[in-house]
Order: C-alpha cells, then structure tokens, then sequence
C-alpha cells in the first residue's frame, strides 16, 4: 500500500468561517477513549474532548510520551481500548497498516460542516484523519547570549557550531546546545532532518530498498557529532520534554525544538527570568551547503478506531471535533501553544519557526508506509556511533541490515 494525501502541512492559513457550539456536544451515548502525545496543544484538544463528557457519555483521555508504542495495541483489540488516537504523518502510518482506523468520509458528511479542506487527512481517496495543527522543528536561540559574543542566529548548521564554540570560549556556558537527542525514536528524528538537509533519499527511487549508508549519511552522523560535543554529556537521555527543562534553567543556548513545544519554554513556573526575556524563534538551518532546511514539516491530527460500534465512532468523531472548536482560541495562551490549523487562529511570535519552515522549503515527514520501520532501525543502530563505539560507515550498515529484515518480514521487501 503506498499513502498518498491531499493535505500537506503548509496549509498553514487560517481563515473565518463557520463554528459550532460547545456544552453537550450533541452526544447522546457512547465511550470516548483517547491516546496521543502529551504537550500543550494536545492536551488543550484533550480536555474540550473531554467537556462532552456526561448524560451517559464517557470521555478519558491518555496523554503520554510513550503514546506511540500503546495506540496500535491499544486498537488492535475488538472493541478497541482507545477510540481515537492523536497521530502525526509519521504515525498514522502504523495505523493504516495494520487496519485499525476507520475512513471518516460517512462522519464528515453528517458532522463535519465546520471543518476545513485544508483539516480533512485524504489518503487513497478517502478522509482518514482530521488535521488541527502544523508543526516543525526549527532554531531556537537565546538572543542575549548570541549579542553577547556577537554572533548573528545561525543559518547553518556549520553557523551553529561556529557561535556555540565562541560562547564556549568565552566561559558563558560549557555546554551551548541542546535537543531531543534521546536514544531511539529521537535521535532518529535528528538524522532524518539533517539526512534531507544534505540531500539524502531514505530509499532508492521507487523501491523500499534502504539508500542511507551513503555519502549523505556518514556526514548526517558527522555533524550530529559534531553537536553533541557541544552537549550535556547526557544528551542520549535528552527527550523534548528534558531538553525544554535545560532550556527553562538557563542551560543551553540554541537548540533545533519543535514548534509545538515554544509555548512551555517561557510560560512555565520558575524559568528563569533571562530566559523568558530573551528566547527567540527563527526557521529551520540547513547544513552542508545545501539550501533544502534540515527539518521535516508535520501536520498533527486525530483519527477514529475501526473496532469500536458506530455508536461510539459517532460520539468520538464528535467529541473530537468539540476538541478544536474554534472557541478553543479564546482560552489563556491557547493561541500560543501551535500553528493552529482551525477557523479565527492568528499567527503569534512563537509560531514564526514554524512560518518559516513552510515558507522555506521544509520537506514533509515521507508518508510511505515503511518509513516506520527505517525510523525504528535508525533509533536502534545509532546510539553505538554517537558513543563512539563504532564508526559511520558501520553504524548505518547496521540500520539498512535491521531495516532490511524488518521490511522483509512485513512484506515490503523479498
């Protein structure tokens, strides 16, 4: 099965239109049972889902970092445990694969009027997911701490290598950046953005066969090094959530985040009151010469199990759908937590990185059904070579050898 959609994540304009009211929804029975990550964004759709509760309708919301590793077994079963999960184009792959999603076409037609073309997830030819948010890594950099050793934001990645030895140099900070370097899924994330940035190709055109123990690759690895000399010698155990706190303590200087985590650098309790008066946004850097950015453009939407009654399909689609009401914007700081993909939503500061990565070029996360599996491969086979047990050369021999017996085992390969 090869995914293709109609909706990328650089429809980023919002515009007036219809709404529609809060308070009982409009559901009269059924389970609500959702899963997805737990950053800010989500867990403001999570708790205007869950105001549908009541009258004999039941909404919970499980909220986690390890959200990806539960929402297939979660909808494997019949019924599901969860009946929506909160997915990116990364992960609704996984789901589509394994058949545990429902099309949305029937529930859009009765219940979906207020919803956008730009929201509806089409993929062979039908409306699988509901977007209601872009999404990007980008720079974030303290500007105090640049002025400082009168560096410019970088640009580059080579820019950023450049300022974080000067501000090393000069005993600001020993350790200048940080990131979501975490072993496994994350550091994965960090190849695949510098991997596009120096033009690599995951695969070999028009196959599944790997292409990533390459050229491109080894300097991919290259220069991921290269950065975490300038990291909290921890920086393997660094998630979102880890490297946002490094950054609230004052700790760090620039770092490559995600736009749907600006709104918790400064707002949250105790940060330090330099940090909340000079942290900036600016787009993705590109590397290597290249003018592609080294980051990937995601959009952020929910979707409706297949293995649950229609009853409960219904009040789920509805809840959901209550979950990015316009009206949403109107609550303390909503606006700030993401680059919104809803009616009456205005582009604030915190959202310039991710204007930015639309504006420039970013490529999407690839939607191919076994881009999953190299995901996997690359977070496993890694962390040896960032540790310095083994070279580039081998580390990524390693991931198109795990690769490999993966896409073989799923059929993606013989």
């Amino acid at each position: 099965m090869f995914l293709r959609t109609t909706v990328a994540a650089v429809a980023l304009v919002a515009s007036a239109g219809a709404s529609f009211a809060m308070g009982n929804c409009g559901i009269t029975e059924g389970r609500v049972s959702i899963v997805g990550n737990e950053f800010p964004a989500i867990q403001t759709v999570g708790a205007n889902a869950q105001a549908c509760a009541g009258e004999g309708v039941e909404v919970t919301t499980n909220l986690t970092a390890d959200h990806q590793s539960i929402n297939l077994p979660g909808m494997q079963g019949n019924p599901a445990e969860y009946t929506s999960a909160i997915i990116a184009n990364s992960s609704i792959v996984a789901l589509m694969n394994n058949d545990v999603i429902r099309p949305l076409d029937d529930l859009i037609a009765e219940h979906g009027a207020a919803l956008k073309p730009n929201q509806i997830i089409t993929i062979n030819g039908q409306a699988m997911a509901v977007a209601f948010m872009a999404n990007a890594q980008h720079l974030v950099y303290r500007a105090d701490i640049l002025e400082q050793v009168g560096a410019e934001p970088p640009k580059t990645y080579e820019d950023m290598l450049e300022v974080a030895g000067k501000i090393r140099d000069a005993g600001i900070l020993q350790y200048p950046i940080t990131g979501a370097y975490k072993a496994g899924w994350n550091l994965a994330q960090e190849f695949n953005n510098m991997y596009l940035g120096m033009g690599g190709s995951f695969f070999k055109d028009g196959t599944a066969e790997p292409n990533v123990n390459s050229p491109e690759g080894v300097k991919t690895l290259e220069m991921l090094k290269a950065l975490a000399e300038f990291m909290n010698p921890d920086f393997l155990t660094h998630d979102s959530n880890a490297a946002g706190a490094e950054w609230r303590a004052g700790n760090a200087a620039m770092m490559n985040m995600w736009g749907s985590r600006a709104a918790v650098l400064t707002d949250a309790e105790g940060v330090e009151p330099a940090v909340v008066e000079h942290t900036a946004m600016a787009g993705p850097m590109t590397v290597g010469g290249g003018d592609t950015p080294a980051s990937t453009l995601w959009w952020d939407g929910w979707t409706v199990a297949k293995n649950i009654s229609d009853a409960d399909a219904e009040a789920t689609f509805l809840a959901m759908v209550n979950g990015i009401d316009p009206s949403i914007l109107n609550q303390d700081k909503v606006a700030e937590q993401a680059v919104w993909l809803i009616d009456g939503y205005e582009p604030t500061e915190k959202a310039a990185g991710v204007f930015a990565a639309a504006q420039s070029g970013t490529i999407p996360y690839p939607m191919l059904p076994y881009m999953g599996l190299m995901h996997t491969a690359l977070g496993a086979e890694l962390t040896d070579f960032m540790q310095g047990n083994e070279s580039a050369e081998d580390a990524l021999a390693d991931v198109e050898a795990a690769y490999t017996a993966a896409a073989k085992e799923n059929g993606f390969l013989q």
